[in-house]
């Protein structure tokens, strides 16, 4: 099983993003994986490629979400959780980043697809960011 960020679907849905090129290279990781994501990872994506596509871009997204992946929903358990994230790294990492870690750390993964460096400061992952 492995965490996919938000950065990895807006760039391999967005030709125009500057990771374009290195998310369709890493397309065959996610054939062999189980893909865990949050609700925090849909909305992000979703909003981003709606803005940046359209609004059937976004949804036809969101059914891929919805139809191939692992979706953890957040609930207050899961917020607070990632508030000791968030804090342990003094801000330096989004709420939505920090639920991710939050989730990676419970599950106990240490894998991350992701072009968001914030990540590189998590010591117990590893970000898979080109192939």
């Amino acid at each position: 099983m492995i965490f996919v960020d938000s950065s990895f679907f807006i760039a391999v849905v967005d030709r125009k993003d500057q990771w374009h090129m290195a998310a369709k290279a890493l397309l065959p990781v996610l054939e062999i994986e189980t893909i865990l994501i949050s609700d925090l990872i849909i909305a992000e994506s979703v909003s981003m490629i709606g803005r940046r596509s359209g609004g059937k871009a976004g949804e036809q997204l969101y059914n891929y979400f919805m139809d191939d992946c692992t979706v953890v929903f957040t609930d207050e358990k899961i917020i607070r959780g990632s508030m000791e994230v968030f804090l342990r790294y003094d801000g330096t990492l989004s709420v939505s980043d920090a639920v991710s870690v939050y989730i990676m750390k419970k599950r106990n993964i240490d894998k991350i697809i992701s072009f968001d460096s914030d990540f590189d400061k998590v010591k117990e992952i590893v970000r898979i960011y080109e192939s």
